[in-house]
């Protein structure tokens, strides 16, 4: 079944989003038929502005991190009854007005569409930008398809193949792991344009503590890769 706003939900993790997660949630109401908004341990109100822009919240008491929090996401849209998950941050980094170009490139083959910002990346922050590029080489080799922009969390996923992907990441790393694991499923990964919105956010990434973990990540990903020497 190819995704629609009757079978879709949007998962949007959450830490103190509180300023811009109740306009988001407004822009998504003509793409899906639910939003859920994992409030992720946050101390600013985004969970009462999320459920007064009529989303359903699922509020942790302490911060998990984002992979956790998606896992408890898709958890809850597939007891929802959902086919498809919409995946985006609640910053507003992620127009929701680019949801439809992800979901015209869903097909019976593609199981997992991302959002591909490097058309614009000279909008982007120089370092974000040339991190990105670095990963994605990474990951591509991994994945062994072309991936040009692997750390976009806008997404749209097949919710049974996601929960099927056994994917174990909590922090910043489950974009990555996510991909390989479709990839070498061979479930099918498209790509689609969306803008880049870059403005005055904070940036829940830690730049030393979460690129050594990604790096943790990657080797063991990498490692399990390789034939075993006989």
């Amino acid at each position: 079944m190819l995704p629609a706003r009757g079978n879709t939900v949007a998962i949007i993790p959450c830490l103190n989003e509180a300023r811009a997660i109740g306009a988001v949630v407004v822009a998504l109401r003509p793409f899906v038929r639910e939003t859920l908004v994992i409030d992720d341990g946050s101390t600013d109100g985004t969970a009462a502005v999320a459920s007064a822009a009529e989303a359903t919240v699922c509020r942790l008491e302490r911060s998990v991190g984002k992979g956790a929090a998606l896992a408890v996401g898709w958890t809850a849209a597939a007891n929802h009854g959902a086919e498809w998950v919409l995946l985006l941050d609640g910053d507003g980094q992620h127009d929701p007005l680019d949801a439809p170009g992800l979901f015209a490139v869903a097909t019976e083959g593609v199981r997992l569409v991302v959002g591909n910002r490097m058309s614009q990346a000279a909008a982007m922050p120089w370092l974000r930008r040339q991190t990105n590029r670095w990963m994605s080489r990474r990951i591509s080799a991994l994945a062994g398809i072309s991936i040009p922009d692997s750390q976009c969390g806008f997404r749209l996923a097949h919710l049974p193949s996601l929960q099927q992907a056994g994917l174990s990441s909590r922090k910043f790393e489950i974009e990555s792991e996510m991909l390989v694991a479709f990839a070498r499923a061979g479930w099918g990964v498209g790509f689609a344009p969306v803008q880049v919105r870059y403005r005055d956010e904070c940036s829940k990434i830690s730049p030393l503590r979460d690129t050594l973990r990604w790096i943790r990540w990657y080797r063991s990903a990498a490692a399990a890769t390789r034939p075993s020497g006989g």
